[in-house]
């Protein structure tokens, strides 16, 4: 951005609370287009310096977090917010993991042992513990389990008569049959069982003590393959580079400065890739390399060298890895095994690094309101920093701003409860202003504000959420949970006459952003999305994009539907909506209906809610539960689930167990088809 548009946007930010004070004078001049001019003034302001690359994609536990926090926190205070509803300030902190790294060289020690041989692995050369997994002491027996791949209805299943509980398993990564294109694992692409988190959640379910896993054959040889052309590559490069360095007996200084420079970078990465190849490229993974998250505390996840456990395997199989690779690609038929006496000793020991992080709350008082119940308004603010796990561009690590998502959204709540603030007077109903962080990691801000409400649920009228609503195109707008009040979709359609939207109703409300924590709480919920692009979750969704004409008619339309909830007598009632979606992993498996509480870590699968009418709802599961069994599968988090789901069929009745606080409960669920 030019430094004099930097001047310009830097100096509206620091007048935009003055900005919001002289709103309403404005209004009073009744002169139409220039309150208009100045509310979309102050969108964008607001929404450009969210969206900056001074706030550096908002990512969670990041400093521009903390500076977006504050911001919000300004303008709730220079509207006239009461902002201190959280022992006095506007912030409601809670604990977010954001990082994951190895703890002292000395609390992370494996070694292998059998009678008369001790083998001690040196950490960072011949292993690594990897954040995927749990702190953990381990003295267990090793067995070798293939791919670690349980998938009976392919009629492939590794654990099939195979003891692994309490011992420590050998894994493969990736699965058979990697360049068939006839295979059952979908041949040339990875299925789901080529999955680290696939392998891990496997073992888990079958009683194991932990993972060690190994490269495999076909994928040291494509490393290998990509090493020898990048090597080649660099080789003729520097020829070329040599070459065409000779062509002139004599060289100016900036020459000879490029040439060194070039042949020295060339000389280096020929010497790299060549170390790599004598290697035979059995490499480590970082210890983030399979992910940064883990719902298994204690349950030890390690990546060791290939080389080490040859030997072991050959001896016990009388076959070398490659060999026994060469053969389940041949017939599919697993070859598995203890792994003689020999065990693994050792300790994880994986620091998470934590961070505070706020919902920023505020709220419009109503001195003449006519009820104690409030209406919630909200936004979540953060996004994504500077990419990673949840990016689209996966390979980048650039500033993902988020402009769309959720720069607009936050920008329409901080414009929608101005607009409100000016009705206050008039209000039956108080209004609560959350702006929510965590939402791009599962809804975590709004999931711990309706486990801690300022205002208690049952006071609550409603939710109204904004969740990317910058980009209206060729005039679309969404209402997802339309149907969650009966009211909802006759005031819109009333409404709509006015500002003519190519209106969808979506009557769910079980839909992908911070609404959905609400109607898990049974509260009637509506949010407003304009849809998502090829931007999405992608360093290119950026302030230049927004439509903010679009934005403004969409704040019009939610301030006359939420003045009209104000003032209705009638008042919106929660409807329970059968949803016509699966859960969030989806794919081809049965339909349980349970909605997903991202907050529980560490001692199962937490469930939020339940789908009317889903096999979860009538077998008596509730929001709070945490679902530790489901068919004799041992479930500590979503992956558990989601793998231990797709072995049964719909119409398959399966016992689950869930813990509802002490106590554990027994519950069978009749599994319908998938959706």
């Amino acid at each position: 951005m030019p430094s004099r548009l930097k001047f310009v946007r830097n100096l509206t930010f620091l007048l935009l609370p003055s900005l919001l004070l002289l709103a309403p004078r404005l209004a009073d001049l009744q002169a139409a287009e220039v309150t208009k001019e100045a509310s979309e003034a102050m969108m964008r302001s607001t929404l450009g310096y969210l969206a900056s690359d001074e706030l550096k994609g908002r990512g969670l536990g990041t400093e521009g977090l903390e500076k977006a926090a504050q911001y919000i926190a300004r303008q709730f205070e220079a509207m006239g917010l009461k902002a201190d509803l959280v022992q006095g300030q506007p912030f409601q902190d809670f604990e977010v993991n954001i990082s994951s790294q190895l703890g002292p060289k000395d609390h992370n020690l494996l070694k292998l042992v059998s009678d008369g041989a001790t083998e001690q692995l040196k950490l960072g050369e011949d292993f690594t513990p990897l954040s995927v997994g749990g702190n953990a002491k381990f003295d267990a027996p090793l067995v070798f389990v293939g791919f670690g791949i349980s998938a009976p209805k392919l009629e492939y299943d590794e654990y099939a008569d195979l003891d692994v509980e309490g011992k420590m398993v050998v894994i493969l990564r990736k699965e058979p049959q990697q360049v068939n294109p006839h295979s059952v694992f979908d041949g040339t692409r990875s299925s789901q069982h080529a999955l680290f988190s696939r392998k891990i959640s496997n073992a888990y379910q079958h009683g194991a003590a932990g993972v060690i896993l190994i490269n495999d054959a076909h994928g040291l040889g494509e490393m290998k393959g990509h090493g020898k052309a990048a090597f080649e590559t660099a080789v003729a490069d520097l020829v070329k580079l040599q070459t065409e360095y000779a062509k002139k007996d004599e060289h100016t200084e900036k020459e000879i400065d490029t040439y060194v420079s070039g042949a020295t970078s060339l000389g280096k990465k020929i010497a790299e890739y060549g170390e790599m190849l004598e290697s035979n490229m059995d490499e480590l993974i970082p210890v983030n390399g399979a992910g940064t998250e883990s719902s298994r505390l204690s349950f030890p996840v390690i990546f060791a060298k290939r080389a080490i456990f040859e030997p072991i395997v050959e001896k016990q199989f009388g076959k070398s890895l490659a060999e026994i690779e060469a053969s389940i690609d041949k017939d599919l038929k697993p070859v598995v095994g203890p792994l003689g006496d020999w065990k693994a000793v050792g300790v994880t020991d994986i620091e998470r690094k934590t961070a505070i992080v706020h919902n920023v709350i505020g709220m419009i008082e109503a001195p003449n309101a006519t009820s104690d119940e409030v209406i919630i308004i909200g936004a979540h603010y953060d996004h994504l920093g500077m990419g990673g796990p949840g990016s689209l561009a996966p390979l980048t690590r650039e500033i993902h701003n988020g402009a769309d998502d959720n720069a607009s959204g936050t920008t329409a709540l901080l414009t929608l409860a101005r607009r409100l603030k000016e009705h206050q007077d008039k209000l039956h109903h108080r209004i609560l202003v959350i702006a929510f962080s965590g939402e791009e990691e599962g809804l975590l801000g709004s999931a711990h504000y309706v486990k801690e409400p300022v205002i208690p649920l049952d006071k609550t009228l409603m939710m109204f959420n904004l969740d990317m609503v910058g980009r209206l195109n060729e005039n679309k707008l969404i209402a997802m949970g339309s149907g969650t009040a009966e009211m909802f979709e006759p005031l819109l359609d009333r409404l709509n006459e006015k500002h003519k939207f190519e209106l969808t109703k979506d009557p769910g409300g079980f839909g992908p952003s911070d609404h959905a924590s609400f109607y898990a709480k049974k509260l009637p919920v509506l949010a407003f999305f304009t849809g998502t692009h090829s931007d999405y979750h992608r360093p290119s969704d950026d302030v230049e994009k927004i439509n903010f004409e679009g934005m403004a008619r969409i704040i019009d339309l939610s301030v006359d539907f939420l003045l009209a909830i104000d003032k209705d007598e009638a008042q919106p009632k929660y409807v329970s909506v059968k949803s016509t979606q699966p859960e969030m992993r989806g794919g081809s498996r049965p339909y349980f209906g349970s909605i997903p509480d991202f907050t529980v870590v560490g001692k199962g699968y937490g469930i939020q809610g339940t789908t009317a009418g889903s096999p979860a709802e009538e077998a008596g599961i509730k929001g709070g539960d945490i679902l530790v069994d489901l068919g004799g599968n041992r479930i500590g988090g979503l992956e558990d689930f989601d793998a231990a789901l797709r072995k049964y069929k719909g119409g398959d009745k399966v016992e689950v167990t869930v813990l509802r606080g002490d106590k554990k409960v027994k519950l069978t669920v009749t599994l319908a088809p998938p959706r």
